[in-house]
Order: C-alpha cells, then sequence, then structure tokens
C-alpha cells in the first residue's frame, strides 16, 4: 500500500501558473505515475503520465504544450507545473500511482493506477 497525498491546488486567474505536487508514503521509483482531473458532473479525465525514471511522459491533447509531469524519486514526489491555465482546467486534480509493470488498461486509463490520492482543488477564473 502507498498513500498519495495532492497539494498545491488553489484559485487562480486565467493565464496563470500552478504546480502540484504528489507526495508517497514510501519509494515509488519502481512506479508509472498519473494525473488525472474530474470537475462536476463530469467522469475522471486523463491529464499526464510519467514512467518510473521520468523518461518518458505523456499528456492529453488540451493540456500538451501547457503542463509538464516530473518526478523527483528520492523526495518520492511527483509534479505537475500548469501554466497559461484556462477556465476550462478548473476540477479536482488526483495523482495516481501504478506499480504493476505491465499495460493493464494503458497509462491514460484510470484502471492502470491501483492507488489514488484525495484530489486538490484547482480553480481557473476568467
Amino acid at each position: 500500500q502507498v498513500q498519495l497525498v495532492e497539494s498545491g491546488g488553489g484559485l487562480v486567474q486565467a493565464g496563470g501558473s500552478l504546480m502540484l505536487s504528489c507526495a508517497a508514503s514510501k519509494p515509488t521509483n519502481n512506479y508509472a505515475m498519473g494525473w488525472f482531473r474530474q470537475a462536476p458532473g463530469k467522469e475522471r479525465q486523463f491529464v499526464a503520465a510519467i514512467d518510473w525514471s521520468g523518461g518518458n511522459t505523456a499528456y492529453a491533447d488540451s493540456v500538451k504544450g501547457r503542463f509538464t509531469n516530473s518526478r523527483d524519486n528520492a523526495k518520492n514526489t511527483i509534479y505537475l507545473q500548469m501554466n497559461v491555465l484556462k477556465p476550462e482546467d478548473t476540477a479536482v486534480y488526483y495523482c495516481a500511482a501504478d506499480p504493476s509493470f505491465r499495460t493493464v488498461a494503458g497509462p491514460e486509463s484510470p484502471h492502470q493506477y491501483a492507488y489514488w490520492g484525495q484530489g486538490t482543488q484547482v480553480t481557473v477564473s476568467s
């Protein structure tokens, strides 16, 4: 079991930036990690994923070029730098951990991940 705790959410104006952090309770250097978001009344949506080494990343088309996913395995922490935020980025953001080392549903599917944080709210005002 691993506990994940997100932080860094908040209220920001459109065009602004936020950096989310996700701290794990134990080393996750062998885990792929992902970020998802969920807006009210909508399904959980893939945002970004990063492999165990940090060498491979993937992004949803809606955030590509604006968001950057990174990790610091020495700190058991992953980050999501979010720039040029838009009102449609408003959601609860969740980090997730995948310890499986195999493709279950793919990094863009929530079913790939075994552990989830409690989420952090990001609100972007227009």
